[in-house]
């Protein structure tokens, strides 16, 4: 009466307010994994002032999961170490720390600040969080499923939405709106989750009926992969593909890597040859999909791939004006409008800072935080690739293994999408992406072998 007589008319969200409270203080697994059900139903909000957005409801839990978890650790001082003391948690710290310093010395402090908040309340749930809620297998599962779940009724609704399009290209761009800001980042996550469907489907150890879903959601999926147009996404399925087979056929490191620097040196060899051929494909992004694929490799008119060359390049003349500390983290899109060249602007060109950042996980952080910012991002993949690669043929469970597989499958989607697009910034790809790297990780510390296996039980029956 008190509320509604002062004109408070959100009370009925104070009951839900006050349930997430006390799920923090007694039940943070519980929190963590209501956060990644809601993360696929997120809406953003792009600017609530100085130039930052915020993801509702997403943000303010993460944020309030993180200070729980800092304080509990302040309190207790209990974390295993063996997690922070992995070779993967090893590379995140020092991502983590030469973002913050950094973000001292930045162009835009604010901008720079939020940035560096945001990635440790990601990092600190998805990641540190989550490697002690997997400690039970089963939250691994619960973690996984909760995504997919939500995500599906976001892919439902955005196939619903289309169909009042006819399924034509161009409304592909944002029918996926208000849950997913564009088709690419929509893309990039069918793609992380696609070979996980997949490899379940086919080998896990769930009931018939249970794989009677699961390959139903492998067809919406694919449906949904070929619907979002989004080129990036196909692209990093082939290379998953192609990381699937070596696997399996347990191709030496050295023969890859040799291949790998047979194919740079034919490029090196052949570079004027190679651009002379591409810049004779002038098929730009089209409604049939056969043109669309032919799309992928035109860089002399398609606006969205030459659009990232001009951002690619922005960013390189960025690094090299600051090569060390860089503009400072997610001052990117606010900084590169003068170092665009008249020669490489195109259609979609822009000096307001209003369509997305550098395209690329790798070349936007040495703009942004110099040189040690990239390597320190490739750190981490380098170190996740080995983790799972050596967990993979040390786990003797099969499920394990193919849990293993399907994550880091998952991963090199994202690893290769990110050569294109970089959306690390969001909570839609830091749940499954950070998550992934943390199951990965809490199989290698607590699950990979017997006596691993032996200590877990002990703990969890304490």
């Amino acid at each position: 009466m008190v509320l509604v007589a002062t004109e408070f008319f959100y009370f009925p969200l104070l009951p839900i307010a006050i349930a997430i409270g006390l799920l923090a203080l007694f039940s943070l697994d519980k929190l963590v994994l209501l956060i990644v059900f809601c993360t696929p139903l997120s809406v953003n909000l792009t600017d609530i002032g100085l130039g930052v957005g915020i993801s509702l409801p997403t943000d303010p839990l993460l944020f309030g999961a993180m200070l729980v978890f800092l304080i509990k650790l302040l309190l207790e001082g209990k974390f295993d170490r063996r997690v922070t003391r992995h070779p993967v948690s090893v590379a995140i710290i020092i991502n983590i720390a030469w973002i913050g310093l950094t973000t001292i010395t930045s162009e835009m402090p604010i901008v720079s600040l939020k940035f560096f908040i945001s990635r440790l309340w990601y990092v600190i749930t998805f990641y540190f969080l989550a490697t002690q809620l997997f400690r039970n297998k089963k939250n691994l599962g619960w973690y996984l499923w909760l995504y997919v779940a939500a995500f599906t009724g976001v892919i439902i609704y955005t196939i619903v939405h289309h169909s009042m399009y006819g399924f034509l290209e161009q409304p592909a761009h944002w029918v996926m709106s208000p849950f997913y800001n564009d088709h690419t980042s929509y893309g990039a996550i069918l793609a992380m989750f696609f070979p996980l469907l997949v490899g379940f489907a086919i080998k896990s150890d769930y009931s018939r009926s249970a794989k009677i879903i699961i390959w139903t959601l492998v067809g919406l999926y694919a449906f949904a992969l070929v619907l979002s147009y989004t080129r990036a996404a196909w692209v990093s399925l082939i290379g998953a593909l192609g990381v699937l087979v070596i696997m399996l056929l347990r191709i030496k490191f050295t023969t890859v890597a040799l291949l790998g620097i047979g194919v740079i040196g034919v490029f090196l060899m052949f570079q004027t040859q190679i651009y002379m051929q591409l810049e004779k494909n002038r098929q730009d992004s089209s409604a049939d999909l056969g043109e669309h694929v032919q799309s992928i490799t035109n860089i002399s008119s398609d606006a969205s791939n030459l659009e990232r060359l001009n951002r690619w390049s922005s960013a390189w003349r960025m690094f090299k004006e600051r090569p060390f500390m860089g503009w400072g983290p997610g001052t990117y899109m606010f900084q590169y409008a003068p170092f665009q060249l008249a020669s490489e602007r195109t259609i979609i060109s822009t000096n307001m800072a209003d369509r997305g950042n550098a395209h690329s996980e790798y070349i936007g952080p040495l703009a942004e935080a110099g040189i040690f910012g990239s390597l320190s991002f490739l750190l981490i993949v380098i170190t996740t690739c080995y983790t799972a690669v050596m967990s993979y043929f040390k786990a003797k469970d099969p499920q394990l293994r193919l849990t293993i597989m399907v994550l880091f499958l998952g991963l090199i989607t994202y690893f290769i999408h990110g050569m294109l697009n970089n959306f690390l910034d969001t909570d839609k790809a830091s749940a499954p992406f950070w998550g992934f790297i943390a199951a990965i990780v809490t199989i290698d510390v607590y699950h990979s072998n017997k006596k691993k296996k032996e200590e877990l039980e002990e703990a969890t029956a304490k």
